[in-house]
């Protein structure tokens, strides 16, 4: 079975969905800013075919360069999810011009790059699934720059279904509206299974964004 990338897997939402596509028998590609991080998630899939790389998403080169070690190793990926968010309160006025492009760069910025990188070779074999963690269905006055983020990611799944819809690939998010917590509404482990369907449907069935 074709792999997983997965961009941001720390603990929660991105380690659950690796867990949850190696359960499938997938390969997984894992990349996390922190070699710990990445560890760690290593360690929670002992015994799966995973490869841990360490990239701060908002180095282009970092990541183009740990997307291409997860290709060599496994090939193009048949599913791809973005996970990576700066998490972080804060209002209009609060930040400086380079604290809302630092924000920026990873919210939205990094999932462009990853999708430069992989969605054409996707689109080429005609399949695939390029899956982006959303958020704030709508905007909180005390979370501006991720409320900014999280509509820079609505648009980046339109662009994305615009452009590679045709050839195959699957453009999705799975917009969380509340604190991920075990146990929770949104539990990382049932959070994940609604990526895993959302990877499952064919065409006639893709939805574009799907809210919980």
């Amino acid at each position: 079975m074709a792999g997983a990338v997965v961009v941001g897997v720390g603990p929660g939402i991105g380690l659950a969905v690796a867990k949850r596509f190696v359960k499938e028998g997938m390969t997984a590609g894992l990349i996390a800013r922190s070699e710990a991080t990445v560890k760690t998630a290593t360690a929670e899939l002992e015994g799966a075919d995973v490869l841990p790389v360490t990239a701060d998403v908002a180095d282009e080169g970092a990541l183009r360069a740990a997307l291409d070690r997860v290709v060599d190793a496994y090939g193009v990926p048949d599913v791809v999810v973005y996970n990576a968010a700066r998490l972080q309160a804060d209002r209009i006025g609060d930040l400086t011009a380079q604290q809302h492009l630092d924000a920026l760069a990873v919210n939205v910025v990094g999932a462009i790059t990853t999708a430069a990188h992989l969605a054409p070779a996707m689109a080429e074999r005609g399949s695939g699934s390029f899956l982006i963690t959303g958020g704030m269905p709508l905007p909180k006055p005390d979370y501006a720059s991720l409320s900014l983020g999280k509509a820079g990611v609505r648009a980046v799944v339109t662009l994305l279904h615009q452009q590679y819809g045709a050839a195959g690939v699957h453009a999705a998010s799975v917009t969380v509206s509340g604190g991920v917590a075990p146990g929770s509404l949104w539990d990382p482990d049932e959070l994940a299974d609604h990526y895993w369907r959302l990877h499952q449907q064919s065409p006639a069935e893709w939805i574009h964004e799907f809210v919980v």
